[in-house]
């Protein structure tokens, strides 16, 4: 599926949306989340295609396997805590939004722990000792 496939299935789940959310409200959200599943799944060749060119790009770097697996994870959660926010707010929830937003920010910052330190410590290492 090409990206004028992709728009052209969200502006026609959009335009019924619009249509039925006066009319019944559930079936209109559903409709809403079986395009973005659609549209989702569409796309995960793509994402696996840009991840092998990370880790790629991450090995001719010299850069440790799990520093690269770190980045892949938080470019993941991000995408992931991004998308259940927008679907809760479509829903009409943005206070769960809120939350989802919130807990994929800590979940970000749990995983960089790790690479914050590294960076710390090897700035560190290049400071003259006292």
């Amino acid at each position: 599926m090409d990206i004028l496939q992709i728009a052209i299935l969200g502006v026609i789940a959009s335009i019924l949306y619009i249509i039925l959310k006066d009319i019944n409200k559930s079936f209109a959200f559903i409709i809403i989340l079986v395009t973005g599943i659609i549209i989702f799944l569409a796309i995960i060749k793509q994402i696996s295609i840009i991840f092998e060119m990370i880790q790629t790009l991450g090995q001719k770097a010299n850069i440790e396997g799990l520093y690269m697996e770190t980045i892949l994870k938080i470019i993941g959660i991000s995408y992931i805590a991004e998308l259940g926010a927008n679907l809760t707010k479509d829903a009409g929830l943005s206070s769960v939004a809120k939350y989802i937003e919130l807990s994929g920010k800590i979940f970000i910052l749990l995983l960089a722990v790790p690479i914050i330190t590294a960076v710390i410590e090897a700035i560190v290492s290049f400071l003259p000792s006292v």
